[in-house]
């Protein structure tokens, strides 16, 4: 199996912290060094644009490279991320069903269409693909909480605390990972628990403005209103999204528990 080089697309803010991956191919067709490094020229660019968030520019980009190298799964993923990040779910899900098709044993393509299935609302087919990406790659941190992300969508969060505490165990520093496994604590009831793990990642990232937000929520239903107000005062200076409870639901998805405890806060503020 070829396994694709990663690295992590700020899409994260997109489909809440659901992340699907860039690609490089590892493959060499046989195409002339001249058609390479042209090749290479584009994807340099594409990066670049999606780095500055120009997601039309860079799909503009991996288009022309998929004109190219039109059996290049890599320009199809790629071009999928793009499109996901403009909403255009159900053209991004096709390119990765083309991906697929070029690659069916390479993981990335299917963390991919599992992304943009969690943006039409298809936990279940979500699932499906991320179950697919595990059984090629057993210890994908990524997959385990993408997984997490889909089961909270059903609802089932004892599930999905399982599965970000498996992703967390596999890698430590994923602070994702640990983020959703705090608020599922907090879901699940184990409130506490989950107020320690907040404070732990506020600590070890001041300027993760989730987990902010979630320290002023957690703080504020508790009672503790001054140390409440100077974390939003952090987070909004960061973020001020986590002020439209609307994009925290359905975009971010928090889970219900923590939606009623920023619904009380904004409110009662």
């Amino acid at each position: 199996m070829k396994r694709w080089i990663l690295s992590l697309v700020c899409l994260l803010l997109i489909l809440g912290w659901t992340m699907p991956v860039m690609a490089q191919e590892t493959q060499n067709p046989s195409y002339t060094e001249e058609q390479l490094v042209k090749g290479d020229a584009i994807a340099k660019k594409a990066f670049e644009a999606t780095e500055k968030g120009d997601f039309p520019g860079s799909e503009a980009y991996w288009s022309q490279l998929i004109e190219s190298f039109p059996d290049n799964p890599a320009a199809w993923s790629n071009r999928g991320n793009t499109r996901v990040s403009q909403n255009k779910l159900d053209a991004a899900i096709a390119d990765f069903n083309r991906a697929i098709e070029l690659a069916p044993d390479s993981p990335d393509p299917y963390l991919n269409r599992g992304a943009a299935l969690e943006g039409k609302g298809k936990y279940e087919e979500a699932i499906a693909d991320y179950n697919r990406v595990l059984a090629i790659a057993p210890d994908d941190a990524m997959a385990y909480n993408n997984r997490g992300n889909a089961k909270g969508g059903l609802g089932q969060w004892q599930e999905a605390l399982a599965d970000y505490q498996k992703a967390s165990e596999l890698a430590p520093n994923f602070a994702f990972a640990r983020a959703n496994e705090a608020l599922a604590l907090y879901e699940i009831g184990k409130k506490e628990e989950s107020l320690r793990s907040i404070r732990n990642l506020v600590r070890k990232y001041p300027m993760f403005p989730d987990m902010r937000a979630a320290l002023t929520v957690v703080l504020w239903d508790k009672g503790q209103q001054g140390e409440a107000e100077s974390n939003w005062v952090a987070t909004v200076g960061m973020d001020n999204r986590y002020q439209d409870i609307k994009w925290v639901k359905d975009i971010r998805r928090w889970p219900p528990q923590m939606i009623a405890a920023l619904d009380k806060f904004l409110n009662l503020k």
